[in-house]
Parts: C-alpha cells; structure tokens; sequence
C-alpha cells in the first residue's frame, strides 16, 4: 500500500492545496495526516494563505483516505468542522512492518511509547528526517507548512518496502530502503 504521510498544516490553505496536488501526483491509496491541522500555535507564525476553514474544506474533500492523528494545536472544536475523527496515534500492519504514528510531542525517537513497532512516523518538529536507531526506524516528514532547522516544506511516501521523503515540488531529500 502506498501510504502519503503529512504533518504540521497549521492551517495553510496554500499548503493544503499543495496536498491535493501531491495526492494527485502520488496517487496514496491512504494519507496520514500526524497532527497541527489547522491552528499555528503560540510560538509559530501565521502560515502562508491562514485560513483553518479552508484548510477543513480541503481535507474533508479527502476524508475516505484520511487517518488523523491529534497533534498539541488540534483542539475539540477542530474536530467540530472536520468530517473525520482523530486519534491519539495510530498502529498499521503494512508488509510485515508494525508502523506507529504519532505527532511526537509524547512520543519520539527519545520517548518511546509502550506499545512495539518497527517504525516511528511523528511530527511536531518541522524538521524532516529518516532515521535508524537500535533496529527501529524513525521518520519525520517536517513540515509542509513552516520547516525549521533550514529543512524544506516537505512530505513522506511509505511503499512497499522503502520511506522516502520529498519536498512539496517531488524531489527526493532522503531515502531508505527497509
């Protein structure tokens, strides 16, 4: 299964078109979305073209491939406008592979939750990495609305057997075979 993996929209309707054209372009049979739809949060400013309701009206329009995890800025009233539910995090069984998704600020690559898995996807940081550690895989696809650390607006694909992430124009950032 060819899986789109996004985080941190704080609700940039720029950026959530830019959604609907990597969906377009990618063609996920899922889209996993880790947290901060549509609020920016205290610390970070506002995101190009900031317009939650829009960001809503986008990504309702994809609900039937949408799996959500609740990030720190995602309140109660988020899920009022949204025509999909939010789950604290999420286990798929995909090729063998126990993937865990989370928005990170619980659970990282420092902070690792009870429950087993192969692979870590999680947010929060705006920074987007793949990394390898003590035979665990941890991936981040950034931000695809406000990157930190000098990364790039930027998105995961999980397929078969490999996680590469992209920037918001398609071109690979890293890659790993799993």
């Amino acid at each position: 299964m060819k899986i789109l993996v996004v985080s941190d929209i704080h609700g940039s309707s720029y950026y959530a078109e830019k959604i609907l054209e990597i969906n377009e372009k990618e063609n996920p049979e899922k889209i996993v979305l880790l947290g901060d739809l549509y609020y920016h949060g205290p610390r970070n400013p506002l995101t190009k073209e900031y317009n939650p309701m829009k960001v809503a009206e986008i990504l309702n329009s994809l609900k039937d491939k949408l799996l959500v995890v609740k990030g720190n800025c995602d309140a109660e009233v988020d899920e009022m406008i949204s025509e999909f539910g939010f789950e604290n995090n999420i286990v798929l069984n995909e090729n063998g592979r126990k993937i865990f998704f989370t928005h990170g600020h619980k659970y990282n690559i420092e902070k690792l939750p009870k429950e087993e898995f192969d692979i870590m996807m999680y947010g929060h940081f705006h920074s987007g990495f793949i990394k390898e550690k003590e035979g665990k895989i941890y991936a981040n696809p950034g931000s695809i609305s406000l990157p930190k650390n000098n990364t790039k607006n930027s998105y995961i694909i999980l397929e078969e057997n490999r996680i590469i992430l992209k920037d918001v124009d398609g071109n690979i950032l890293e890659e790993k075979t799993i």
